[in-house]
């Protein structure tokens, strides 16, 4: 952005030399921020020896060198300080001065053209963390008279509220609907449950598996009599509205029949019982995640890696039990051990509020 500016002055009689450092002065800006305050300044420059490099006032000369009172980074932050309310219940704001210089030349009919340059990226502190959020690349440009110099600093400090203005405008935009600013999440859940397809079956506590559902080729020269093969998995959808994550977490328990196999003498009531309970235990296992999961554990950063985290472990919970399960009863063999997990597979979805 840059800024035009028109300050424009008739020679005065007599020569000022003075080239003492520019005083920055602190005035009520035309907004009042009400989404943030700034908590900080970060000087940045690459040349922090002086704001501005002005032609000497009144004659000819090498430029000189000339700085804010008290340097540029201290002179800016008393700036924001004295100009911007702190209002420290808003979203704290860190700005990174990138550049602020002024660099005059001599321009046509004697005078001269001055060119200021104002770079600053904001970032947000959030949860012990920064986060990025946007960059601004401004600046303006005036002209004064030889003998004269009463507009760089007045320039100076439009350019650098104008920085400010642009941070405020796209605050007060943004605050409510982009996740970068968001001030707290809440995760909701959800259960996919759908008829089956032709080759996936959705866990339904009122639709139980049955032999249909076993599509894939027998492997005839395995040992067990069936195989069922289930799992679960979660698709994610946000919004943010009033500053608020909303998460919805639309959770998948499925088996699928094409990984489903069942030998012909094998159709009985007791041995679907017992493929049945595999799909009791990947519902169970994901009701157990969705507790897990909790709003005021989650990064409002990074929330999707603290949900993966917690997936795998599951992941490997439902793992653990599925082999635990087929070992203490002997993949069924054993009637009193499959009774005993009956009951507590029951037990539990009971428990979980599935049953």
């Amino acid at each position: 952005m840059l800024l035009l500016l028109a300050f424009f002055y008739t020679q005065a009689a007599g020569i000022d030399r003075n080239t003492e450092p520019l005083g920055l002065r602190a005035e009520k800006l035309p907004f009042t921020p009400r989404e943030f305050y700034i908590a900080d300044l970060i000087d940045d420059r690459t040349d922090r020896n002086a704001v501005a490099y002005l032609l000497p006032v009144g004659g000819a000369g090498k430029v000189q060198a000339v700085d804010f009172q008290g340097g540029g980074h201290a002179a800016l932050r008393t700036f924001i300080q004295k100009s911007l309310p702190a209002d420290k219940s808003l979203r704290p704001i860190i700005i990174r001065l990138k550049e602020l210089q002024v660099k005059e030349k001599p321009a046509a009919s004697g005078r001269v053209a001055g060119n200021i340059s104002v770079v600053m990226s904001f970032e947000m502190e959030r949860e012990g963390e920064t986060v990025p959020l946007l960059e601004y690349k401004g600046g303006g440009r005036y002209e004064r008279p030889v003998a004269r110099n009463e507009v760089t600093e007045p320039a100076v400090r439009q350019s650098i509220v104008e920085a400010l203005r642009y941070l405020n405008t796209w605050m007060d935009r943004e605050a409510n609907t982009n996740p970068r600013l968001a001030k707290g999440i809440e995760v909701s859940f959800s259960d996919y449950t759908s008829p089956p397809d032709q080759d996936t079956v959705f866990y339904d506590p009122n639709r139980p598996l049955n032999w249909n559902d076993f599509k894939a080729d027998i492997n005839r020269t395995s040992r067990y009599s069936a195989t069922v093969f289930p799992s679960f998995a979660y698709e994610g959808r946000t919004e943010v509205r009033d500053g608020i994550i909303h998460l919805n977490l639309n959770m998948k328990v499925y088996v699928l029949k094409s990984s489903s196999w069942v030998k012909e003498n094998a159709k009985d009531a007791y041995g679907l019982n017992h493929e049945q309970r595999h799909f009791d235990i990947v519902k169970l296992v994901s009701e157990r995640f969705k507790q897990k999961i909790k709003s005021e554990d989650l990064s409002l950063t990074d929330y999707n890696s603290n949900i993966q985290y917690l997936f795998i472990e599951s992941f490997r919970e439902m793992n653990q039990l599925q082999e635990q399960y087929d070992a203490e009863t002997r993949h069924g063999l054993d009637k009193v051990a499959q009774d005993n997990w009956n009951k507590q597979l029951e037990q539990a979805l009971k428990d979980i509020g599935v049953k």
